[in-house]
């Protein structure tokens, strides 16, 4: 199996440092790093160049223009452009515990996604955080809320099985799942514009396509650093596309990855 790992990210490179910093501590490496860029300043740019020499697997920025909230598009560019057969998917603004891909890559079987569990790092911490540049947690950690998500056993893993329904549990910076499942019901929908939704309807597709999602309870750990919400102006268009995926039983959607192979 060749993994790549998939970051998305917009105009926080105090918070991708420390990423890159939690992939560094990785006990499996990624094949590869790809960074989904949905526009930021050379800032970022700046920082991935500095960074991408200390972690010793390869590193690709995938960049487009900033004309709006366009994360599917520009994680389909980056998916288009990766060589790994799994992709394991995350946030600029997520810690990854140093087992993260392990946990992935251990559980990643045939016709089926995987979604992990995310801790919050207090709004409170949060200067503190990058003053210490902190890419390590544990379940008595400060700053961070829901202990109980740190706990990494990865033997109850086993007693959680692939079914075949959208869990409100899935979150889009905690997944995975196979290149070609993903091409199969042409990726992202490009229709989505702004926040919301737009991963949960590619997983309902996967669904309606037969692809079985397990959690990964007690496994795949990340940190998601606080920050305010995203603006919500689209989330009801977004929605309402979803609600056509589930009640049409859609497979595929015309507006994805296709365009970009």
């Amino acid at each position: 199996m060749k993994v790549s790992l998939l970051v998305s990210t917009y105009n926080w490179p105090e918070a991708l440092e420390l990423v890159f910093r939690s992939i560094q501590l990785q006990t499996v490496k990624p094949h590869e790093l790809l960074i989904a860029d949905d526009g930021s300043l050379p800032d970022t740019k700046e920082l991935i160049q500095t960074l991408e020499k200390y972690i010793n697997i390869p590193v690709l920025h995938i960049w487009h223009e900033d004309t709006g909230f366009r994360r599917s598009a520009i994680l389909n560019k980056a998916i288009a452009k990766s060589t790994g057969d799994y992709i394991i998917q995350t946030d600029g603004d997520c810690i990854l515990h140093r087992d993260f891909i392990k946990d992935h890559q251990r559980n990643a079987r045939d016709n089926c996604f995987l979604f992990g569990s995310r801790v919050g790092i207090k709004e409170s911490y949060v200067q503190e955080l990058f003053e210490t540049k902190t890419a390590e947690f544990h379940f008595f950690s400060k700053g961070i809320k829901k202990r109980a998500r740190t706990i990494r056993i990865p033997e109850l893993t086993r007693c959680y099985v692939p079914k075949n329904e959208l869990s409100h549990k899935l979150r889009g910076c905690n997944v995975s799942f196979w290149k070609k499942d993903f091409i199969a019901v042409n990726g992202y929908n490009e229709d989505m514009t702004g926040w919301g939704r737009e991963d949960s309807e590619l997983i309902v597709r996967m669904l309606n396509k037969g692809v079985l999602g397990k959690r990964l309870k007690f496994a795949g750990i990340v940190y998601h650093i606080w920050h305010k919400t995203a603006s919500q102006h689209n989330f009801n268009k977004n929605d309402q596309i979803q609600k056509e995926a589930i009640e049409k039983k859609l497979n595929r959607c015309e507006n994805g990855i296709h365009k970009y192979l």
